[in-house]
């Protein structure tokens, strides 16, 4: 509790970008598990996607999804995919003749006691997957774009690359651990990769933005290279970022681990493990991603470098004029 009230007061100065060998290291490691995960397992796709026949139903039967799974199987049917909804049940197969999905409607009426007309019956092609599976890179494109082109011309380039770089870090890490835990990429999924793009953009636009208050006033005679003065708008910003992210990642945490289990929620499932894993992430990126790399950009630059090197040599003429007063001092005490 100490600890947390004095960063809450700002008497802790986290020096995020000097750590920042740290940082890459971990988000180097994320990044190749995450890879290595959609290399290995890749995206378990739904349906709406890859195509198939989807049964919807309710039973008053104590039933578990293996013996529903089971029970669809004995059909012929191979890809059986069996979810709960609430009260009720979802079953997605791979894309049925008609005989055999009005012979499967049939059999689930009689085996879990309904009517066959309460045994919804859905049938999705490819193609229309393949269009939605479009548009979603269409419009991630064009927020891409729309990124670049505001952070551009608000702030400067380099900070717009930063924060494209950062985006592309919290994409490729969530799409991982969906690779490696195996939950479906549904259409509400992609609405939760947009989100937190938004959420990560704003995190890092509040950042950069305190960086581009705090940097304007550094010239020849300043004290602070821009690595410090960064580093100290970013202490500046950091409760803001953590209190907006824990305010938001608690919703999200229970709908993801309370609503999807007692109330079998399966579409706010693939919403919400979008949102929490995003949400963690994109704090991580705007602090330790984005800043370090922006701090990297910038420090090239000659203006920043000439401030640098001055400050390190009038920080070495101090050091070797203390070194050269204790040694007369000694000499004059002998």
């Amino acid at each position: 509790m100490g600890l947390a009230r004095r960063l809450y007061r700002g008497e802790i100065d986290v020096d995020f970008v000097g750590k920042w060998r740290l940082w890459y290291s971990l988000s180097g490691l994320l990044l190749l598990i995450s890879i290595v995960g959609l290399v290995i397992n890749g995206l378990n796709l739904g349906v709406e996607f890859r195509g198939g026949t989807v049964f919807s139903f309710k039973t008053s039967q104590n039933v578990t999804v293996e013996q529903i799974r089971e029970s669809i199987k004995e059909e012929g049917v191979h890809q059986v995919i069996v979810q709960s909804a609430g009260n009720g049940w979802r079953v997605t197969t791979e894309a049925l003749e008609e005989n055999l999905r009005v012979r499967v409607q049939s059999d689930i009426a009689k085996d879990y006691n309904t009517s066959t007309g309460q045994v919804s019956v859905q049938a999705i092609g490819a193609t229309w997957g393949g269009e939605v599976s479009q548009k979603a890179w269409i419009g991630l494109g064009v927020f891409m774009l729309a990124i670049i082109l505001y952070l551009s011309m608000a702030f400067e380039p380099k900070m717009a690359l930063a924060a494209i770089v950062a985006l592309v870090h919290d994409l490729v890490i969530t799409a991982g651990i969906y690779a490696w835990s195996g939950f479906e990429v549904t259409p509400a999924t992609l609405l939760g990769f947009l989100t937190i793009l938004g959420y990560s953009l704003y995190d890092a636009v509040v950042v950069f933005d305190m960086i581009k208050e705090v940097t304007a006033k550094l010239g020849h005679t300043s004290k602070m290279t821009y690595s410090m003065a960064a580093n100290n708008a970013l202490n500046h910003t950091l409760i803001r970022s953590l209190n907006t992210s824990l305010v938001a990642i608690l919703p999200v945490a229970a709908i993801l681990f309370i609503g999807t289990t007692l109330l079998g929620a399966g579409t706010l499932k693939d919403l919400s493990l979008a949102l929490f894993v995003g949400m963690i992430v994109g704090t991580y990126s705007s602090l330790c991603v984005a800043t370090p790399l922006l701090v990297t950009l910038k420090e090239r630059e000659p203006k920043y470098q000439a401030i640098a090197r001055r400050l390190a040599s009038t920080k070495g003429a101090s050091g070797k004029g203390a070194k050269g007063g204790s040694k007369s001092a000694a000499v004059a005490k002998g």
